[in-house]
């Protein structure tokens, strides 16, 4: 399949932020993860065949990441910035009936947009436990912060060492993602209560993160869980992965 077309739209600080669409039907917004893109979405199938069962797939890249600007000021990544650039989308595509989902950091981006106030038909938050989304613990945040740092000292070979050259070879902007690092905000256990959203959440079954998904399941009102094989890397590229979005979207039709 070829590569969509790069579209853009404004955030609200006028940054100026990416988007890809493939499909045609009920307009599902998916975010990526952390270092990632669109791609994310692409790369194996997902969005096509999610496109395939009736989807108008939508695809940005967050600032500071793909093909979306890269600012190296701390001041254009304030607080929960990607949230606002979440509606900034919606706003500039008209959207109102729609689903939304995210993978990794994008989960999270998804429950910051539920708790401020988005309605979409039903929720995707997938590779994500309550530990991440509560903001709890280390997590990639933690291990870029040190990948980071360390710059070219890491022992050739080392996890930290493969981390750093993959970043490098695709192209990552540290500052910027350390800027988008220090914009996430915890989302509070109590605040998850108030999303009346159906959401599915899934997790592949060797992630670390599913150590608390059965917590944030049962902190959303109308959360449910998926099982996936893999972990955090290789479940996005499971049959499983697509499957179990297609039949929870299909659920709310």
């Amino acid at each position: 399949m070829p590569s969509p077309a790069v579209s853009s739209f404004s955030g609200r600080d006028g940054v100026r932020l990416a988007y890809r669409e493939v499909g045609a039907g009920r307009p599902l917004v998916l975010l990526h993860g952390i270092t990632g893109d669109a791609t994310l979405w692409l790369r194996d199938g997902q969005a096509e065949a999610i496109a395939a069962r009736g989807h108008r797939v939508i695809m940005p890249d967050f600032r500071g990441h793909g093909a979306s600007d890269k600012p190296q000021d701390a001041s254009a990544y304030p607080a929960d910035v990607l949230t606002d650039d979440g509606f900034a989308l919606l706003d500039h595509l008209g959207l109102e009936a729609y689903d939304l989902g995210g993978y990794s950091l994008g989960a999270r981006i998804v429950v910051r947009m539920l708790v401020r106030g988005a309605v979409p038909g039903r929720a995707l938050v997938l590779g994500q436990g309550l530990r991440e989304v509560s903001g709890v613990g280390g997590g990639a945040g933690s291990f870029l912060r040190r990948v980071f740092a360390g710059a070219d000292t890491f022992e050739p070979g080392s996890v930290e060492e493969r981390a750093a050259r993959r970043l490098r070879s695709n192209g990552e902007d540290p500052v910027a993602l350390l800027h988008v690092l220090d914009s996430v905000v915890a989302t509070p256990v109590e605040s998850l209560g108030r999303v009346q959203v159906p959401t599915l959440v899934a997790v592949g079954s060797d992630d670390e993160r599913a150590g608390t998904v059965d917590q944030l399941v049962a902190a959303l009102p109308s959360g449910t869980r998926a099982a996936l094989p893999g972990d955090h890397r290789t479940a996005p590229a499971t049959p499983e992965f697509v499957t179990a979005i297609a039949e929870f979207l299909a659920a709310g039709r």
